[in-house]
């Protein structure tokens, strides 16, 4: 078991910043990989990002390549995303996701086991 607390998001205008944090607690933080994954109104949750357990892996979603990045602390227990250079459309909620599989950096939404509570993430024109 391991309980996800995400932070950080707001709201920014289209062409700031913001870093998301998620804080793990409970089982090993460093025997998941992590993900980050969105939700925006009236849309199906998506994959932004993800990282392996060691942080030697990522991959990202084409639609924020080159302007989000995950990274990962394990003495800290802690996933984060920075995003740059945000547009309207990366308004969403935003969840960390922790995974037990052996796929390292997945997509799959069905591979992630525990889930934060998700952090609204709001972008004005």
């Amino acid at each position: 078991q391991v309980q996800l607390v995400e932070s950080g998001g707001g709201l920014v205008q289209a062409g700031g910043s913001l870093r998301l944090s998620c804080a793990a607690s409970g089982r090993t933080f460093s025997s998941f990989n992590m993900g980050w994954f969105r939700q925006a109104p009236g849309k199906e949750r998506e994959f932004v990002a993800a990282i392996n357990r060691i942080g030697s892996g990522t991959r990202y979603a084409d639609s924020v390549k080159g302007r989000f990045t995950i990274s990962r602390d394990n003495a800290k227990n802690t996933v984060y995303l920075q995003m740059s250079s945000l547009k309207p459309e990366d308004t969403a909620v935003y969840y960390c996701a922790a995974s037990s599989t052996m796929v390292p950096v997945s997509t799959a939404l069905r591979l992630y086991d525990y889930w934060g509570q998700g952090t609204q993430v709001t972008v004005s024109s």
